[in-house]
């Protein structure tokens, strides 16, 4: 695990569950062969969150964690609520700079991150915002954690990711961007993030399951 820093790392996520995570790959996939994808993509995603310099590194869960935690990753229960209430719940649990970031983008690397948790990650920036290419946003930070800065945004609609960067924007923090990086939502960008990330467990889930359909 990396030494200290001064974030924290939330990662949003359910509990992979057939039927319940990743409905959009169904069909091609199965119910359990598109939770079995969206667990690799968890597991990928924790594993660059335990590489990263952080002060805390908590997944916020819906549901009970599995095989797939790693040590050295705390669990605390998402709210309830809409989506934008359960992300302002977890800002507001916390204090200090905290950057938050998703379970579907098994393809972003420390590297990517790097911008943000670096000693000067957070001089003279209030906010850091990673857009996602479908419109929406894969990471968000803020310095200082206020929830009403998430609270009534619009999600999982193509114009999230304008709506939540003007909010911050508008509310006179000063933002910096991390690198868009694309979503797996469907079965086209399940094929394109494991060829961005071929050596991840997401990758080789993808891989058998494409050798399986092909028989």
């Amino acid at each position: 695990m990396s030494p200290a820093g001064a974030t924290t790392v939330l990662v949003i996520a359910k509990e992979p569950l057939p039927g319940r995570v990743k409905t959009r790959l169904t069909p091609p996939f199965s119910p359990a062969e598109a939770a079995r994808l969206a667990e690799a993509a968890l597991a990928d995603t924790l594993h660059t969150v335990l590489a990263l310099p952080a002060a805390r590194r908590v997944v916020v869960l819906a549901g009970a964690p599995g095989p797939w935690l790693p040590p050295g990753i705390e669990v605390v229960a998402q709210g309830t609520g809409g989506l934008d209430e359960r992300l302002a719940a977890a800002f507001g649990s916390c204090t200090g700079p905290t950057l938050l970031i998703g379970m579907d983008t098994p393809q972003v690397t420390a590297a990517a991150l790097a911008p943000a948790m670096g000693p000067g990650g957070w001089n003279g920036c209030d906010a850091w915002f990673g857009p996602a290419e479908d419109g929406g946003f894969w990471a968000l930070g803020l310095a200082e954690p206020d929830p009403d800065l998430l609270r009534g945004v619009p999600m999982s609609v193509p114009e999230t990711g304008a709506v939540q960067r003007r909010r911050l924007v508008d509310a006179g923090l000063t933002v910096r961007d991390l690198p868009p990086l694309r979503d797996v939502d469907t079965a086209a960008d399940a094929a394109e993030v494991a060829a961005l990330a071929p050596g991840g467990r997401f990758a080789a889930e993808w891989s058998r399951l494409a050798r399986t359909a092909a028989r």
